[in-house]
C-alpha cells in the first residue's frame, strides 16, 4: 500500500505515478492478471527513495534545532 501519490512530497515521482495510473487505466484484467506489477515496484522504490530523502532533511534539521536549544541552555547555565 503506498500513500496519497499526488502531494507535494512526491513531485519526483510523477512520471512512475503516470504510467501506473496508464496501466490501470487499462481495465480490470490488467490489474487482476499482473501486468502492473513491474510500475507498482517501480513507483513503491521512487517512493522509498523520496522517503528516506525527506527524512534525512527531517533528520539534519531535527539536529541544528536541537543543537541551538542546547546551547540556549549551556548560555543559561553560564549565566546562572
Amino acid at each position: 500500500m503506498h500513500p496519497l501519490l499526488h502531494t507535494k512530497d512526491n513531485r519526483g515521482c510523477e512520471e512512475v505515478m503516470n504510467a501506473l495510473e496508464e496501466c490501470h487505466a487499462q481495465g480490470f484484467l490488467w490489474k487482476v492478471a499482473g501486468m502492473c506489477n513491474g510500475a507498482k515496484e517501480d513507483l513503491n522504490k521512487c517512493l522509498r527513495a523520496e522517503r528516506l530523502e525527506r527524512q534525512a532533511r527531517n533528520r539534519e534539521k531535527a539536529r541544528e534545532n536541537r543543537a541551538k536549544l542546547q546551547a540556549k541552555f549551556d548560555e543559561i547555565d553560564r549565566n546562572s
